[in-house]
């Protein structure tokens, strides 16, 4: 039997829950790196700084695959979390430091810096549901 908070399930069935939660992380951080890899993108200005919150909308939907895979690695919660933030800000600065090299490109801290506002507060909003659905 797998075991996480409260659920108990065969392994069977946590092996293929984890293998799409690596799928579908691997596959949005693939997506992230495509986009990245484009000298521009065609997107219409709508307000100023929004390329902020484009960065901390992508990384918090990467946050949200990378805890739900890590849950079911990790022996705590709590390491969950840690694993998670690690990942998804330091793919945040290797996907800026990639941009550094792509045309048209620049990398910049503040892109890294929303990056990693996103995964915050996406995995801090994880925690709060976590802790009320323990309750």
């Amino acid at each position: 039997m797998c075991r996480w908070p409260g659920i108990r399930r065969p392994y069977g069935v946590c092996l293929v829950v984890k293998r799409l939660w690596l799928l579908s992380l691997a596959a949005y951080s693939g997506f992230i790196f495509y986009l990245s890899d484009q000298s521009s993108l065609p997107v219409p200005t709508l307000f100023l700084h929004q390329d902020k919150l484009f960065h901390a909308t992508a990384y918090g939907g990467l946050a949200f695959l990378a805890i739900n895979y890590f849950k079911y690695q990790s022996r705590s919660f709590q390491q969950a979390l840690f694993v998670s933030f690690v990942f998804c800000t330091l793919y945040g600065l290797s996907d800026e430091w990639h941009q550094s090299f792509v045309e048209g490109r620049v990398a910049d801290v503040f892109d890294w810096l929303a990056d990693c506002a996103g995964v915050l507060i996406v995995l801090l909003a994880y925690k709060n549901l976590e802790r009320r659905r323990e309750v």
